[in-house]
């Protein structure tokens, strides 16, 4: 039943939305907690859903903040502290902004919209912010350095996956899987491997710098540097840890594991002078982290965790597992309020409201 998806996206999900209906499934909620990876800057152009769907537009970006102000309470990262730590009330249907990784266009793009709504939220930032030259991502790296690669098979320097791919999909496939063994790495191993990767593919050495140079290319690809990252603290912002390389948590050692959560904290709390209560697991979905980061987070001191999925209002609400309603390019505003009010995730759980197997 593929068509109920779309028909959902663009006609029922608007319907229920505009009617109220949504915001009445909301009317007991507790929290939602939602989150952005950035915005995607004007004059980029994206050619690739995988690598850019979570950057919303500025326009989408104000019309889901507006939505949220004229139909729920959007709360300041500090209110729900105070809810973590001392049990404050909260405003009937909370909402909490965060934004993960760090990524320039926060600071260039994102943040100016948060003061013109009069809005705070809780960035998760990794270590590579902590330097005074901004940087990329890893995996995000590796991405684009196997799709700069020319036509024809990918040969890698793992033993494992010395088989070539030519089609998009699979060298989709090919990085995923990279991604999961190479966090069993430390990032200086990363880099080793893709310099080698990238001799095998007769790159020159600067080939990256195309997205670094150019300013659009660099406002989605580069990192916040820790100056920005003051700047982004001193606009009224709040700063959370999401590890310090952002790896695939349940593929690395327990020793890496740890330090990445731990000392994630302690590098941003000396840099900025502030207390770190929060973290962000990287990536975020089940298969990433378990009960082993959970206790991590709870051993180096942060009140809360936080994962990338089963948010909405009516959510359990485990401090070490907070859900939260990942926001994508793709998503309709009624979609959006759909996810917001917990219908969506209800609608998912359910087998019997369109059958088994929907992809509603």
């Amino acid at each position: 039943m593929r068509f109920i998806s779309p028909l959902l996206k663009q006609v029922g999900y608007p319907l229920l939305s505009r009617t109220g209906y949504l915001r009445r499934v909301a009317r007991d909620g507790q929290l939602c907690i939602v989150t952005y990876h950035g915005v995607r800057p004007a004059g980029y152009v994206s050619r690739d859903a995988t690598l850019d769907g979570g950057l919303v537009t500025k326009d989408a970006l104000r019309r889901q903040l507006r939505l949220l102000k004229s139909r729920y309470t959007v709360i300041s990262p500090e209110q729900l502290l105070e809810w973590l730590q001392f049990g404050s009330a909260l405003p009937v249907r909370a909402v909490l902004l965060t934004c993960d990784d760090g990524l320039r266009n926060t600071l260039t793009d994102m943040v100016p919209i948060l003061l013109e709504e009069k809005l705070s939220c809780l960035f998760f930032v990794t270590g590579f912010s902590l330097g005074e030259t901004p940087g990329i991502l890893w995996y995000e790296q590796l991405y684009l350095l196997l799709q700069k690669a020319p036509p024809g098979p990918i040969e890698t320097v793992d033993p494992d996956l010395r088989r070539g791919t030519e089609k998009v999909e699979d060298r989709r496939a090919l990085w995923w899987t990279l991604v999961k063994r190479l966090s069993r790495r430390d990032n200086h191993g990363r880099m080793q491997f893709m310099q080698e990767t990238r001799e095998r593919l007769n790159l020159r050495e600067d080939w990256i710098k195309e997205h670094t140079d150019d300013p659009e290319q660099a406002r989605r690809f580069l990192l916040l540097t820790s100056n920005e990252l003051r700047q982004v603290v001193s606009q009224g912002m709040t700063i959370g840890a999401h590890t310090l390389t952002h790896p695939f948590l349940a593929e690395s050692t327990a020793e890496c594991a740890d330090r990445e959560i731990t000392e994630c904290r302690a590098a941003l709390e000396s840099s900025l002078g502030r207390k770190i209560w929060a973290l962000a697991y990287p990536f975020g979905n089940p298969g990433s982290l378990g009960l082993r980061e959970i206790e991590y987070a709870r051993a180096a001191g942060y009140s809360a965790g936080f994962v990338n999925v089963g948010g909405g209002f009516g959510a359990d609400l485990p401090p070490f597992a907070l859900p939260r309603v990942h926001v994508t390019a793709d998503m309709t505003l009624g979609e959006f309020d759909a996810h917001v009010s917990g219908f969506y995730r209800t609608m998912r759980n359910s087998e019997t409201l369109f059958g088994a197997g929907s992809n509603a």
